[in-house]
């Protein structure tokens, strides 16, 4: 650690201040000392008030990323260590459950959620015995092979033991750090985890990439290497389970389907019959085969489509379901894209509405942060209003507890999820 300080202009640091952990370019009065980007550095007000250390990136608006907010606590291999046991020991307390249904081992789930964990910039997942890392930031990149490293041994401690690492750092994210997109297999040994920058590539541990999992009784294989994000998103997991009590005898559209996870919950619970629906050709040959591994293929069926161009047909055919899912992607990635976003959220939910029977039940959601709460609520309801709809709320959820929300961090909060039964307005 270079002796670094980076000093905030008078009246700055507001996220900071309020428990967040980052520090913008346009809140820096000046960097004292010498430092090289990813390098770990100190926090102070304007009156040298100490803030905390961090890792610095000129080349980035998010300029440091704070780690450590006590002054006698510098980042160590230990405070990393600290960080992945805490992580690791809240898992298990908030999915309980899910480890009594499948056990530790088995266990899929979001271990590190970057600034939620207090690990700025990196992800996790445990997807059975295998691990992906999604590495977002310079300074957190230099650091992954420990982080790795130290979960690996957290989990060996627990009698968890895994058989890959799988790296899928390549979002478009990382250019604004000035890192290249990377993919690939990593070593799986703490020791050459720690030295990855001169590990023999004969230490490398390759597997076959296409992972089976079991979430709620649902059997998925989940494609690590080409998947979506890091292959499956694990953050739906409860809100998937609480759509099985509505779908016994049920018939079921799942728009948005990518693997078929909302519709196959449907087919394991009973529903009579399933389409889900998605423009992905990959997404619905991997929802086909994991309907075949269910043995659900005469049930819950899959059809490549443009679900804004679908749903209209549906209407003017006159086709009805008693339930239907709406699991878009997020349709907003900035704040200066929400005005068309709303345009797509209350347009895809008009439409869901006009779908399903009288009585029956719509499940709509956003995993956008920037499409608040209360403009996306607003924005459902004036859906029903086009519709001539009444909406009876039924629940309101959240991402699962593996993906937690860090009141200090915004961006943390992404996913709504609403359950409605739907009533004619007329």
């Amino acid at each position: 650690m270079h002796d670094c300080k980076v000093i905030l202009k008078k009246g700055e640091g507001r996220t900071l201040k309020a428990g967040g952990a980052w520090v913008f370019d346009n809140e820096i009065a000046s960097i004292q000392g010498i430092f090289e980007n990813g390098d770990i550095v100190s926090v102070h007000d304007f009156d040298d008030y100490f803030m905390g250390y961090g890792f610095i990136n000129t080349n980035s608006k998010i300029t440091v990323r704070i780690l450590s907010r006590k002054r006698d606590t510098p980042v160590t291999p230990g405070l990393l260590k600290m960080r992945v046991q805490n992580a690791w020991n809240y898992r298990k307390d908030v999915l309980a459950d899910a480890i009594e249904e499948s056990g530790l081992a088995a266990l899929s789930c979001r271990i590190l959620f970057g600034e939620a964990d207090f690990l700025p910039g990196i992800t996790v997942d445990k997807f059975s015995d295998v691990l992906v890392v999604e590495s977002l930031a310079l300074g957190i990149d230099r650091m992954k092979g420990e982080i790795l490293a130290d979960l690996i041994e957290v989990l060996a401690a627990d009698g968890v033991t895994i058989r890959g690492v799988y790296e899928r750092s390549d979002a478009k994210e990382r250019d604004k750090e000035g890192l290249p997109r990377i993919k690939g297999f990593l070593p799986l040994m703490p020791s050459d985890l720690r030295a990855q920058a001169s590990v023999d590539s004969e230490k490398i541990v390759r597997f076959d990439t296409k992972v089976e999992i079991v979430e709620n009784g649902v059997h998925y294989f989940v494609d690590v290497a080409d998947g979506q994000k890091t292959g499956f998103f694990l953050d739906q997991k409860y809100n998937r389970k609480a759509m099985q009590k509505l779908c016994k005898g049920k018939t079921v559209l799942d728009c948005f389907t990518h693997t078929g996870s909302f519709a196959l919950n449907a087919g394991i619970a009973g529903a009579s019959t399933v389409l889900g629906v998605d423009a992905s050709d990959l997404g619905i040959a991997q929802a086909d085969e994991n309907a075949k591994l269910n043995h659900l293929e005469n049930t819950v069926s899959f059809q490549v489509a443009d679900v804004f161009d679908l749903l209209p047909r549906l209407e003017e055919q006159g086709k009805q379901f008693d339930v239907v899912i709406l699991d878009p992607p997020a349709f907003t990635k900035s704040r200066n894209s929400v005005k068309n976003a709303v345009k797509g959220y209350r347009e895809i939910n008009l439409r869901g509405m006009k779908l399903v029977k009288e009585g029956g039940y719509l499940a709509t959601c956003s995993c956008s942060h920037f499409m608040e709460p209360a403009l996306f609520a607003k924005t459902i309801a004036e859906a029903a209003r086009g519709a001539h709809k009444k909406l009876r709320q039924v629940e309101f959820r959240t991402q699962c507890a593996d993906h937690p929300i860090l009141w200090a961090n915004d961006a943390s909060y992404y996913l709504k999820f609403y359950i409605f039964q739907v009533i004619n307005d007329r």
